[in-house]
């Protein structure tokens, strides 16, 4: 008897973290979030206005995806989803301003067990605090809507970054505040209004170019920050042992990105370095998910060997797992170059506005969106509301003379009211401008794409317009189990 014990000590001390050379083992992981910033107006996937020195380094150094994509084009969602592993239903914050279920597991319970600290500076925007468990780390503003944004430090990421002097590695999110409106950061004067030429689903209004040159001035300004962040990390020694995260979020608050389905709200800038391990200079077509960096990043830790009950398949209705997502490690390490069939997308519009429920899904050529409710007009009130922090340059376009400024009058018309079905050959028409659901030429990726959105949504329990009510917001709010409630 004693010797079996004596066996098992000795097993359980050959899993567990042994200090120092645990730091060792273990690569360290640094994610950085901007906030609001639709992915094509980085020059890295073809902006034409913004400066963006750093990322484009960043770029050079490691793996650009081309295809990633987020399931909800609004901050707290598509942050729940990315922290656990988990769509928007699944871990049930499927609207903004709500949370996820109390039960609800995310990096800090990942990771934490497999030797980590789990950190996040700046924006937290998720919660329960139970489900989030999240290290503090002070030195960045918290609040996205402050006018101006506090000054950033980086004394507390720097200690957080020290893995001789906590002898532990780190997994670290800096979650940037920018360029999220207010846009009053950086220096606009870089992007004067008249020279700058706007994306076709933008209407091009005086008050619509002054704010996108504000808008400008923010990324330039978040690229700054991300460069100084790079810089701690390098001057921490952890740099050659450092998985580097950066993702764009969702779309700008400009009509058809945030708050939308479309390509440029759901669509996602994704770079990732690691010298060394992760080849400098490439890109990947591979169709990667925010659901899907959890389990990559636990997978990077050691998780499938420290946690051999962790499920990594995607699951049919009523299989209990702990991700939505799946890793994309060998995506990463440039063993493959192609990862899901397909990307996902819902939005609920409550209580931004009144009730739209919407459902998407991309095979990264074509887009096919469902609108639930396709007779109601939409309206999300703070793109629409006017206002210090409601971008009064909606106005502007609806205030247009729709006789003589008949592009904006469809620019209008395209944002507020939508068919039940919309379809776009996305890799042609990024803006996603021309709908070609009636086309009978592409019945076939049409009728494709509608049955995985069906099979996604049932595996979901999704009951689809039921569910942007208000009485499923409360429920979430409360901490319900979704899952349970639609079943």
């Amino acid at each position: 008897m004693l010797m079996i014990r004596l066996f098992f000590v000795f097993l359980l001390a050959a899993c567990l973290p042994a200090g120092n050379s645990w730091a060792k083992e273990k690569p360290n992981i640094l994610i950085i979030m901007a906030d609001d910033c639709t992915y094509n107006d980085l020059p890295i996937y073809g902006g034409q206005n913004a400066k963006t020195p750093h990322l484009d380094a960043l770029a050079r150094q490691g793996l650009v995806f081309n295809q990633a994509y987020l399931a909800s084009a609004m901050c707290q969602p598509c942050r729940a989803e990315l922290y656990t592993g988990q769509y928007p239903l699944s871990n049930g914050c499927a609207w903004n301003h709500s949370a996820s279920r109390p039960d609800a597991r995310s990096l800090p319970h990942f990771l934490r067990p497999l030797g980590y600290r789990v950190g996040i500076a700046g924006k937290v925007h998720v919660k329960p605090k139970g489900a989030f468990p999240f290290d503090p780390v002070p030195g960045f503003d918290k609040s996205c809507v402050r006018e101006p944004t506090l000054p950033h430090e980086l004394e507390g990421i720097e200690d957080y970054m020290d893995t001789a002097k906590h002898g532990s590695p780190f997994c670290l999110v800096v979650a940037l505040v920018e360029p999220h409106i207010p846009w009053t950061m950086g220096d606009a004067s870089q992007y004067p209004p008249e020279k700058l030429k706007l994306p076709p689903n933008l209407a091009d209004t005086p008050v619509t170019r002054q704010h996108f040159s504000d808008y400008l001035a923010e990324i330039t300004y978040m690229d700054g920050q991300v460069g100084e962040i790079l810089d701690a990390l390098q001057r921490s020694d952890a740099e050659q042992n450092t998985i580097v995260l950066f993702t764009s979020e969702q779309g700008s608050q400009f009509p058809g990105c945030k708050w939308t389905n479309w390509n440029t709200g759901l669509h996602t800038g994704l770079i990732a370095r690691w010298p060394g391990r992760i080849e400098a200079g490439r890109r990947t077509d591979a169709l990667v998910q925010y659901a899907d960096i959890a389990p990559t990043l636990v997978q990077l830790a050691g998780g499938e060997k420290y946690l051999p009950g962790m499920r990594w398949k995607f699951g049919l209705p009523g299989t209990k797992k702990e991700f939505d997502g799946r890793s994309f490690q060998s995506v990463l390490l440039g063993k493959e170059d192609e990862h899901r069939l397909y990307a996902y997308g819902m939005h609920n519009n409550l209580p931004e506005g009144p009730r739209y429920p919407i459902r998407s899904v991309t095979d990264g050529k074509h887009r096919y969106i469902r609108n639930l409710l396709p007779n109601e007009i939409y309206i999300e009130k703070h793109l629409m509301g006017g206002g210090r922090l409601n971008n009064p340059y909606w106005a502007t376009w609806v205030g247009a003379d729709p006789l003589r400024q008949e592009k904006t009058y469809q620019l209008v018309k395209r944002y507020m009211s939508r068919p039940a079905e919309q379809l776009y050959i996305t890799q042609d028409d990024p803006y996603e401008m021309n709908n070609l659901a009636g086309k009978q030429t592409l019945d076939k990726p049409k009728t494709k794409l509608a049955a995985a959105l069906d099979f996604w949504m049932g595996s979901q329990h999704d009951p689809g317009a039921d569910v942007d009510t208000a009485a499923a917001l409360k429920a979430a709010r409360q901490g319900e189990h979704l899952h349970g409630r639609f079943k």
